[in-house]
């Protein structure tokens, strides 16, 4: 692509650039023709069979203005992504993008991009900075926590000669109706509700309160606004429902036979130290992840990073994009993540500012050290990285290279991996100091926290905390 395309980088103010780039006379016309001919195969003229008219003839008949329109409406986003890797920025938020005029037979193609960055950090300390590192635990009440839910899974259910109360299970059959006609989905048989547990339709367990075996109840019920169907939703409905059974739920004795019968144990005592060492070896990956987030936010404090508040905005956006985009997976819709939380986008929008800015400035400081180490992952380290995801899909990783590298995003996953290397050379040389002392730390005096003032800006200064040592440089 580089003989293809060409770019001019000009850095502009406030983290900002403008790619210029120029396609080659060459690629307008490889693309031109493409277009034509894929044009072509649904064309139907006299002499020619179908699918078989020649690209020179559907651009005459066309006209190569429109063909040529055509094409680089498909052809942008391709050269769009070879712009920026060319360029070699790392672009934040949503680009401007302006295009020139369509060019002339032999002529080149240009457009332009503007774009916010990431922005440079001037680096400090980054190798043997203190980080805390708490040390893996099992809580008690965690260990209690996960036996309850051995209990539950080992639970009977068992019929009672009583009403019905919350806890209980109830075993129904049911019609539902709106406005007097059923509705799909409204009936059911021998169906087992666990009452309280709020896995139906809100009203519906609450109206089963009290009943008994053998009782039939009519229920009216409203479904929620953004009910899964939305022919239900929002909409007023009754049910008949008529108990058959109700059974409560007895949970085995916590001894030594529970301990045994459940998991293998000879006692109690062993099942908790085994609950335990698992919930230790669990917590102890999380353990390394905070002290990695830890170390690597040492070296972001001890940088100097400018983020101009349009790129936090950019980011912000990006990232509350990436949590709707993971609801909707779920099945969740902005509307109805909104009204859980009680909250509007705005809102939301404003508080990830600051996870949006931190994370902008930890980007830039792993760039840097990416810089300043002169990381440049080998093709071999490469496609190590790759074999992972190539064994899942079918493929070797130098397969899964060669299609990354013609669809230009071979670079991504080199800067990721030039980045997690950084970021491993910051946490292996930290030194871990307990989350105490890293807590007292941070409750010394200092000159840059707000409030102790600055004489140059003609603020009062206000004294160290009294019997604290004073803070200085290296400290």
């Amino acid at each position: 692509m580089a003989s293809a395309l060409k770019t001019k980088v000009t850095e502009l103010p406030e983290s900002r650039v403008r790619v210029d780039a120029e396609v080659a006379p060459e690629e307008v016309e490889r693309r031109l023709q493409e277009k034509a001919r894929a044009l072509g195969r649904d064309l139907r003229l006299p002499g020619f069979r179908r699918g078989k008219v020649p690209p020179p003839v559907v651009i005459r008949r066309i006209g190569r203005e429109a063909v040529l329109d055509e094409t680089v409406r498909d052809a942008l986003g391709r050269w769009y992504v070879d712009a920026i890797d060319a360029s070699g920025v790392s672009p934040v938020g949503d680009p401007k993008l302006d295009l020139d005029a369509l060019p002339a037979p032999g002529q080149s193609l240009h457009f332009s991009i503007e774009v916010g960055v990431l922005p440079g950090a001037r680096l400090g300390p980054y190798r043997g900075v203190e980080a805390p590192r708490r040390e893996p635990q099992a809580a008690e009440e965690d260990v209690e926590r996960e036996l309850e839910r051995l209990r539950e899974r080992a639970a009977r259910l068992e019929p009672v000669e009583r009403e019905a109360r919350s806890g209980d299970f109830v075993v129904v059959d049911y019609q539902g109706s709106v406005d007097g006609a059923p509705f799909e989905g409204g009936e059911g048989r021998d169906e087992l509700i666990e009452l309280g547990a709020g896995r139906v339709v809100p009203g519906l367990e609450e109206g089963l309160i009290g009943a008994r075996a053998g009782e039939e109840r009519v229920i009216d019920v409203s479904f929620p606004r953004d009910h899964a169907a939305e022919t239900l939703a929002g909409k007023e409905a009754r049910f008949t429902v008529t108990v058959k059974e109700v059974r409560e739920k007895e949970l085995p004795e916590l001894d030594d036979d529970f301990a045994a019968d459940s998991a293998g144990f000879d006692s109690v005592s062993d099942l908790r130290e085994d609950i335990a060492r698992r919930l230790r070896e669990a917590d102890e990956a999380r353990v390394e992840s905070e002290f990695r987030e830890a170390a690597l936010d040492a070296v972001v404090g001890a940088a100097q990073v400018d983020v101009p508040e349009h790129l936090v905005e950019a980011r912000a956006r990006e990232l509350w994009d990436r949590t709707l985009h993971a609801l909707g997976h779920r099945g969740i819709s902005k509307d109805a993540y909104l009204r859980i939380a009680g909250k509007s986008e705005d809102q939301l929008l404003e508080e990830a500012r600051p996870d949006a800015e931190q994370a902008l400035r930890r980007e830039a400081a792993i760039a840097a050290v990416v810089a300043a180490e002169g990381i440049e992952p080998s093709d071999e380290e490469v496609e190590e990285a790759l074999r992972p995801v190539a064994e899942r899909e079918g493929q070797t990783p130098e397969e899964l290279a060669r299609a990354l590298r013609r669809s230009g995003r071979i670079d991504e996953v080199r800067s990721d991996l030039a980045a997690h290397r950084a970021l491993e050379l910051i946490a292996g040389e930290a030194k871990p100091i307990p989350v105490e002392q890293a807590r007292a730390r941070e409750r010394l005096w200092t000159p840059d926290k707000p409030g102790t003032g600055d004489p140059g800006r003609g603020d009062q200064a206000q004294p160290a905390p009294a019997g604290g040592r004073l803070w200085t440089p290296g400290s």
